[in-house]
């Protein structure tokens, strides 16, 4: 078990810097609010869905009913939905298979298919428990300093929720450089196909129909490369 928590913290580290910054920018968004240190940590605890943490907090003000905040966390974190298809067979086999589905957060997703990529996947299951563990944890404790510290720090916030996208570009990039052509052949599908999702659908509506593109295409260029990969073993 040391071992995999060394593993986990080791793994963990780039979504550390980024999620204590970005939950002590939440926790601060709280205090603003009006809400106290308790809000903050169950928001973190129970829902653990970072860009919708940040926007149920205006709905909360404006006093929005349930359905309605619960249908905006739907279209909010919807893209989830497309994260766990790679990871179906792999938690069937965890014993922390309920909590490993919830806490599937971006971040954490790109962490484990590094993972995923580059070890035995049998023996390092335990590790992605503990990795994603750690990941809220992370978010959980920059949570709370945020909303202890709240109005008490004399900056300007302006624009800090955009760390959490420069975060991913990080990672993305990461993978990339590990693997430039396959990698980087479907960080150009995205690309393109949400650059022309976006200017057909706008801002508001683009990313569902991104997404479901984007998985349709890397699925059939996935298939072809490895139908050619096995008529080429074949010869």
């Amino acid at each position: 078990m040391k071992q995999q928590i060394r593993y986990a913290l080791k793994k963990s580290l780039p979504v550390m810097a980024g999620y204590i910054f970005l939950g002590t920018a939440f926790g601060i968004l709280v205090s603003e609010a009006g809400y106290g240190v308790l809000w903050a940590f169950l928001m973190s605890l129970l829902v653990y869905a970072g860009s919708m943490q940040f926007a149920m907090l205006p709905l909360m003000t404006a006093g929005v009913s349930p359905l309605t905040m619960a249908v905006t966390a739907f279209f909010v974190n919807s893209r989830h939905l497309f994260y766990g298809f790679s990871f179906i067979e792999s938690f069937q086999k965890m014993r922390q298979k309920p909590y490993m589905i919830f806490s599937l957060t971006d971040e954490t997703y790109s962490v484990l298919c590094g993972c995923k990529s580059e070890d035995p996947e049998e023996q390092m299951r335990d590790s992605w428990f503990w990795i994603t563990l750690l990941d809220q944890c992370y978010w959980i404790l920059g949570s709370i300093i945020g909303a202890i510290l709240g109005k008490a720090l004399p900056f300007d916030f302006s624009g800090i929720e955009f760390s959490m996208t420069a975060l991913f570009v990080v990672i993305l990039l990461e993978q990339i450089l590990k693997n430039p052509k396959e990698n980087g052949r479907t960080a150009a599908i995205g690309l393109v196909v949400t650059t022309v999702s976006l200017l057909l659908f706008g801002a508001s509506k683009f990313l569902l129909p991104a997404l479901v593109v984007s998985v349709l295409i890397v699925s059939v260029c996935g298939g072809m490369s490895k139908k050619e990969t096995e008529g080429s073993a074949d010869e």
